[in-house]
């Protein structure tokens, strides 16, 4: 379905990775986190009804095809706008700005408690994630030993080697990171890497009518105190 022929029908399709707390998860059996209330009530403004899309292939990055595709309308999922993304898609203004962090058990290896002590450790990190910036620079310096990849679904299989020692960290979104160990006893973050990540809503390159008419949405949600209700309700 055409991204025209979708807004036309009242209707905006939006693609979310799961699971990713407290962006998005799956709550008494509804589809919900940050991303989805601040798209229904971007949707709300714009008079369209909010229809979620679950992206579930290895490599975020793959997201963006959809857009040009059209087979959905937008991108809601805790991502980080980088150059490199910006060149496949069109970005709304920044929602929400974020780092990254480092989870470690602290059980097994209570010595590592920044990347300073990465030098003899593998690191876990999802395919497509901008942890993987940080990991590569690391090891490029030679303060990490390896990168374990997995599947963009498979950050829950990162976490469980993690706490049976087969690797060292995970790196992860800073909010991501602290949602997902919560948990798990073993696990903590034990570092905000100040990565200053702008996270926003992503859109096929030729749509900026709809661009547009999102950042006009954010504006009035931003200056009417809904998006620090939602920080309050999912990231505090």
């Amino acid at each position: 379905m055409a991204a025209v022929q979708t807004i036309e029908a009242g209707t905006l399709l939006v693609a979310s990775a799961f699971p990713d707390p407290p962006f998005e998860v799956v709550k008494e059996g509804n589809d919900t986190g940050f991303d989805a209330e601040l798209m229904r009530a971007v949707c709300g403004q714009i008079g369209l009804r909010w229809q979620l899309t679950k992206y579930e292939d290895d490599d975020f990055n793959g997201i963006f095809d959809g857009l040009r595709t059209h087979s959905y309308d937008a991108v809601a999922s805790g991502t980080t706008i980088t150059p490199e993304r910006e060149k496949v898609a069109l970005f709304s203004e920044p929602y929400l700005e974020s780092g990254q962090s480092l989870v470690v058990n602290t059980t097994r290896t209570p010595h590592i408690t920044s990347t300073d002590d990465l030098v003899d450790q593998v690191v876990g990190i999802q395919i497509g994630n901008t942890s993987d910036i940080v990991a590569r620079g690391l090891k490029q310096e030679g303060k990490l030993a390896g990168i374990r990849y997995y599947p963009y679904r498979g950050i829950l299989d990162a976490l469980d080697d993690l706490t049976t020692g087969r690797i060292g960290a995970v790196m992860k979104l800073l909010p991501v990171a602290t949602a997902l160990v919560r948990d798990r006893p073993d696990l903590d973050v034990v570092q905000e890497i100040h990565t200053r990540e702008f996270l926003g809503i992503a859109f096929a390159p030729d749509n900026r009518g709809l661009r547009d008419a999102v950042n006009a949405a954010l504006r009035t949600l931003r200056e009417g105190g809904a998006i620090d209700r939602l920080k309050r309700r999912w990231l505090e």
